[in-house]
């Protein structure tokens, strides 16, 4: 009895452990990155309408996929108002560390991308993104009353914790489909082109680079080959029961003259390349048929030796 009660807790706990491992983990690579409510000269849309749109980022180096998802927006208690991505449209699935806009113009009947609800421009906007089995990946609170005409909310870099009011500004710029702050200058390089105008220190130090590597080869390739021909005559004095140095170097042990490597040489250029001959292992024979002429009769073309009197 004791043996068959633990059968199943064994059964049991390998069966958690089964189902633990199979669970599928949740889709949270997806983000709310970018918001417009109110577009008047901003971005447009395939038809060249300006509409409100709503930025999706990738923020994972790895394929995501929307199909499925749920767009919801609230802008007052209770009208929750819910876009199912369609399937099927390959579009839906978003590149590495990239972006996706639906436009929030009320219109879903022009494409995938437009869902069929639109920002509220007074009030306060609510907006969550759902997965397939209906599980928040993320939401975002669009506050009333801090964005003017061609203002959105974005975070302040892609996939930050962060956000703020992007406008008109030199610094913070709407940025549908792209990056939300794009670096336009490398610390490093302008430190090195402040130390190095002329770029003679990047000179030297690459060839030095060069000239060591070379060095090293050489170096490598000369013992290699010196360690090479020191086991190939030991080799060779083990197989002809010779002790003596001296005698194996008169005889020439382990040394190939100059016309066998040439040989070798040659044998591995042909073999590796191009222009060495590939035979068919298919052999097809075919009968030619030929009608009988005498003036192709070849006994036409012997010549007759001459009769003896």
């Amino acid at each position: 009895m004791n043996k068959h009660k633990a059968g199943i807790f064994l059964s049991l706990l390998l069966l958690a452990v089964f189902s633990s491992c199979t669970k599928q983990k949740p889709n949270n690579k997806l983000v709310i990155n970018e918001v417009l409510v109110d577009n008047q000269s901003n971005f447009q849309d395939d038809y060249g309408i300006h509409s409100g749109w709503i930025e999706i980022f990738n923020k994972a180096y790895s394929t995501a996929d929307l199909a499925g998802c749920l767009l919801k927006v609230s802008s007052q208690p209770g009208d929750t108002v819910t876009y199912f991505i369609p399937k099927g449209d390959v579009l839906t699935s978003i590149k590495p560390r990239q972006h996706t806009l639906f436009w929030a113009d009320g219109t879903p009947r022009r494409g995938t991308f437009h869902t069929n609800f639109v920002l509220d421009k007074n009030n306060a906007n609510w907006i969550g993104l759902y997965d397939s089995g209906r599980k928040l990946l993320d939401q975002v609170v669009v506050p009333a009353g801090i964005l003017k005409a061609n203002q959105s909310y974005a975070r302040v870099s892609d996939a930050d914790n962060q956000w703020e009011v992007k406008d008109d500004s030199a610094e913070k710029y709407v940025t549908p489909s792209t990056n939300n702050k794009t670096i336009e200058s490398n610390p490093k390089m302008d430190k090195f082109e402040q130390h190095d105008p002329a770029g003679i220190g990047m000179a030297i130090s690459a060839m030095s680079v060069v000239f060591l590597g070379l060095i090293l080869l050489y170096i490598c390739f000369k013992f290699i080959g010196k360690t090479a021909i020191v086991l190939r005559k030991r080799n060779a004095m083990k197989a002809h029961n010779i002790t003596d140095k001296q005698e194996a170097k008169e005889k020439g042990l382990g040394e190939a003259p100059g016309e066998i490597i040439a040989a070798i040489s040659m044998a591995l250029h042909e073999a590796q390349g191009a222009d060495h001959d590939v035979e068919e292992t298919i052999l097809t024979i075919s009968r030619v048929k030929r009608s009988y002429s005498p003036w192709s009769s070849k006994i036409y073309t012997l010549r007759e030796t001459p009769h003896k009197k």
